[in-house]
């Protein structure tokens, strides 16, 4: 089967490789472990990637790219509009090409894809990365997305974040991980050597956006300083709100205790998660984190919103949870988290066992019993050499 992607995430090519956000790339490399030909239709520019871009490894992923269009702003909806034409007789093209079709969803190429992919395949499946339950404030195009994907009209599976009351037989409770098992073994021997002593080191990885509250984050540590607690803290990513916040730290005299190294490679990260204590990611809607899961297989204490699946991911005593934007209540973790260092190996220990249950190999079994059961196809993991590299190019 030649399998087509739709995805909203922005692709680079450059030097003849084609890169993405980190844990995106590794996913999609799993999914062409399944499929002899990957066909991304996606966003793409022609230049070198983001510092938080990694090269997919698969030779057999190949992107088709797709009109980039869409955003907060009004203007750009309505560029949206004037553009969707374009986008539909574009990915209707690259359809016909396909044997299957994976749709991923939220996103404005998720929901031309609901409406589109059972017209052109029998073999579609969807994976909804939002919250399946909503929040409050959510785009109404977001909610049609799932009430499309709950109704008859999608005629395949639909891999979601939990599991939820009432939920349709189609709709499948999913995970997902970045980490290899190599690197869950690099994950057991850090969280072996967790130790909590001052400065607590705090760490923020994702995309610096507004809806990921970082500000927050900053703000809670300079309280938490000017209140005796010796923090430390390390925001790692790139985004629109760097600048805003590289001077939000020097406004709260904190610069000499934040650093802010931009966006890394992977192994950079995994370095991070080795010399941290607490991951804060308190964003204003999630579904499964994964920098949560990476942080908690290397024994990091978790502080996440109340938010999708988070409080399943912390709750038995695991981690914390906190209101998006909450000062006082990040305030208040990091007063507990920093006043008891011994019941912090019991909740490092607790943390580190249930993020290492997942591995990027475990997903791509389950992906394989999930296609074949719905699809009744045979699905066969292709066989690849070891260190291979994969080149990709426009098709």
């Amino acid at each position: 089967m030649r399998l087509l992607i739709l995805s909203n995430v922005i692709h680079y090519r450059h030097q003849g490789r084609l890169y993405a956000y980190g844990a995106y790339s590794r996913e999609i490399d799993i999914w062409a472990d399944l499929f002899p030909e990957v066909l991304i239709a996606a966003p793409c520019r022609d230049r070198e990637p983001t510092g938080l871009a990694v090269p997919f490894t698969r030779p057999n992923v190949a992107i088709v790219p797709q009109m980039e269009a869409g955003g907060d702003t009004v203007r750009a909806k309505i560029g949206l509009l004037l553009a969707l034409p374009i986008m539909v007789f574009q990915l209707c093209r690259a359809m016909l090409r396909a044997d299957a079709i994976h749709v991923r969803c939220p996103g404005s190429f998720g929901l031309i894809g609901i409406l589109l992919a059972p017209l052109f395949s029998r073999y579609v499946v969807a994976k909804y990365a939002g919250q399946w339950n909503g929040y409050p404030g959510e785009p109404w195009t977001v909610r049609l997305q799932r009430r499309l994907l709950r109704s008859r009209w999608w005629s395949g599976p639909v891999t979601v974040y939990g599991r939820w009351p009432s939920q349709e037989s189609h709709v499948v409770s999913f995970f997902t991980s970045v980490l290899t098992e190599e690197q869950l073994a690099r994950a057991r021997r850090a969280a072996g050597r967790k130790r909590f002593h001052p400065p607590l080191r705090t760490l923020f990885i994702g995309r610096l956006s507004a809806a990921k509250n970082v500000d927050v984050l900053l703000r809670a540590v300079a309280r938490g300083r000017a209140e005796g607690l010796d923090l430390l803290c390390t925001v790692v990513g790139e985004g629109t709100q760097r600048d805003r916040l590289e001077q939000l730290s020097r406004d709260l005299g904190i610069a000499a205790h934040v650093s802010f190294p931009g966006g890394v490679g992977f192994d950079h990260v995994l370095q991070f998660y080795e010399e941290s204590d607490v991951l804060v990611l308190a964003s204003e809607t999630e579904g499964w984190p994964k920098a949560i899961a990476e942080a908690m297989a290397f024994g990091l204490i978790p502080v996440g919103s109340d938010r999708g699946l988070v409080p399943e991911m912390v709750g038995e005593g695991r981690g914390f949870v906190v209101p998006p934007r909450d000062l006082d209540a990040l305030v208040n973790v990091l007063h507990r988290i920093a006043g008891d260092p011994g019941a912090l190996l019991e909740m490092s220990a607790r943390a580190a066992a249930w993020g290492q249950r997942y591995s990027l190999e475990s997903l791509r079994e389950a992906l394989r019993d999930l296609l074949a059961r719905s699809w009744n196809v045979p699905i066969h993991p292709l066989r690849r050499p070891a260190g291979m590299r994969g080149e990709q190019a426009q098709p």
